[in-house]
């Protein structure tokens, strides 16, 4: 009895061994992030250099902080003239002028709450400013399309887009609380800001009736939340009452650029119409701030299912790093890594652009690296509307009738049975 008591531990002792062995080699595999990771800004880790930022910015508009947590404030006081930025940022005469002479052709405009979360000494730098802030690139930018998707081919009705069998977008309006640089949608900023009207509305809703393989409906533009929330509440309401019609989405930026826009009123219209999905697009940690989870824990307890569709862009996020700390951090306020869009190619963001593959490496260090729900799927949107294609690391190597051949996170080649018993 002693013997296999002993042997038994002997056993167990053996696992355990192996087991610690393991634990230490997975160990290795993170030190690199490890290492960097206390490194990466992020909204909460900076938030008293943000705070600074907005006692100055409230100084030079005289106000108060009612107003700074008021949305409507927040749109009528966006910087969208270049001597207005210039008493916020240092630029020199050639950022200012060049500023100046691209501001005669693109429309700007930054929230004071997103103006707030740049590094003011080191703007540059800063992948907000890099997001919200035209530069020369643009207006020198030969390349790409005013339409990549072919959005203007693809729309069978007023303000519909439809790319697949059994979903479309209705875009509502061209107004967003902030003109991304990197937008796919550059070419309906306009100079002014413009909803669709009620009877476009009732075009693209009475072509969703007639549809009936329609079962999922984005809700976007622009930025949706950018209506009324009384326009909101007649659009959810009447996809409500489409029978075929099971699932709304709506797409919004304003949980990054103006969380003030989720209100207790948003809330408790959008609790009205389950299910509710939200699509938003952080692209940088610097955009996961206490104000944004405030606006996420909202939705959430509204019963809003959210999810994050970023843009992997040059100089914010094209970095195995960043884009690991993000989609971390997004899962810290229940956003859920959804996609990682190749940037598209618009005219005037070239320099946006990466290669694809810089978008593979990063996912190459995101699968067994981290959780699984922080790790999206890479996608490049298909010319000319033809839709979402996976971009993703060869991991089946070879197929056989009764054995494949697999290449793990890790890089291990294994024989895997293929058959059935």
């Amino acid at each position: 009895m002693n013997k296999i008591v002993n042997l038994n531990k002997l056993e167990e002792d053996a696992k355990r061994e192996i087991a610690l062995k393991r634990a230490e080699e997975l160990k290795q595999r993170i030190n690199d992030y490890l290492e960097k990771e206390p490194y990466i800004e992020t909204g909460f880790r900076v938030k008293e250099r943000v705070e600074a930022n907005k006692r100055k910015i409230l100084e030079y508009f005289d106000a108060t902080e009612d107003d700074w947590n008021n949305w409507v404030w927040q749109m009528k006081h966006r910087i969208s003239k270049p001597e207005e930025l210039a008493y916020f940022l240092p630029l020199n005469d050639k950022q200012y002028e060049e500023l100046v002479e691209v501001s005669k052709h693109f429309r700007w405009a930054v929230s004071p709450y997103y103006l707030s979360l740049i590094d003011f000494e080191n703007f540059l730098e800063s992948p907000i400013y890099k997001q919200a802030v035209p530069i020369i690139s643009e207006l020198l930018d030969k390349e790409g399309y005013d339409d990549p998707m072919g959005e203007n081919y693809t729309s069978p009705a007023p303000c519909i887009t439809r790319r697949y069998p059994d979903r479309l977008i209705i875009n509502v309006t061209n107004q967003c609380a902030m003109y991304c640089r990197h937008c796919q949608r550059r070419r309906n900023f306009g100079e002014k800001d413009v909803s669709v009207t009620r009877k476009e509305l009732e075009q693209a809703l009475d072509y969703i009736r007639k549809n009936k393989e329609i079962r999922d409906v984005l809700v976007t533009g622009g930025d949706a939340l950018m209506l009324s929330d009384t326009m909101l509440d007649w659009i959810l309401s009447e996809l409500d009452s489409i029978p075929h019609v099971e699932i709304k989405r709506i797409g919004t930026r304003t949980l990054v650029t103006l969380p003030q826009r989720v209100t207790p009123e948003l809330c408790t219209i959008l609790e009205k119409h389950p299910p509710i999905y939200v699509n938003t697009q952080f692209n940088s940690p610097l955009e996961i701030t206490p104000e944004a989870k405030k606006a996420c824990d909202m939705l959430v307890k509204a019963g809003a299912v959210l999810g994050n569709q970023a843009v992997l862009l040059k100089g914010i996020n094209d970095d195995e790093y960043i884009m690991k700390k993000l989609n971390q951090e997004l899962l810290k306020i229940r956003v859920r890594p959804y996609y990682i869009f190749h940037a598209k190619q618009v005219k005037g963001t070239s320099h946006f652009i990466t290669k694809v593959e810089t978008g593979i490496k990063i996912m190459e260090k995101l699968r067994g690296y981290t959780s699984g729900l922080a790790v999206p799927t890479y996608i490049i949107n298909a010319p000319n509307g033809y839709g979402k294609t996976p971009m993703l690391p060869e991991y089946l190597l070879s197929m056989g009738d009764e054995e494949i051949t697999i290449r793990t996170w890790e890089n291990k080649v294994m024989n895997y049975k293929n058959k059935t018993y």
